[in-house]
C-alpha cells in the first residue's frame, strides 16, 4: 500500500500499479461473494498482491530485454 502512494509520485509507478489494482477491484466485485467483508477484502488484498507482483516481474523481464538488447546478456 505504502508503495501505490509513493507510486502516485511517479508517472511510471502509478501506470504500473494502477492496472492492477483496478483489475483487482474489478474481480472482487465480479465474483468474491463471501457474505463477509473481512473475507472479501483480504481476498481482495491478496488478489491486487498477486497482480502487481506479476506486473512487477513483467515490467523487469521486459526492462531486461531491453537493457540486454538483442544479443542477450554479456
Amino acid at each position: 500500500m505504502l508503495d501505490f502512494i509513493r507510486a502516485l509520485r511517479s508517472r511510471s509507478g502509478l501506470a504500473l500499479r494502477l492496472p492492477g489494482l483496478l483489475l483487482a477491484f474489478l474481480i472482487a466485485e465480479l465474483f468474491y461473494k463471501f457474505h463477509s467483508f473481512v473475507l472479501e477484502c483480504a481476498a481482495f488484498l491478496l488478489t491486487w498482491l498477486v497482480l502487481d507482483w506479476v506486473a512487477e516481474r513483467i515490467s523487469a523481464v521486459l526492462r531486461w530485454r531491453t537493457t540486454a538488447g538483442p544479443a542477450g546478456p554479456r
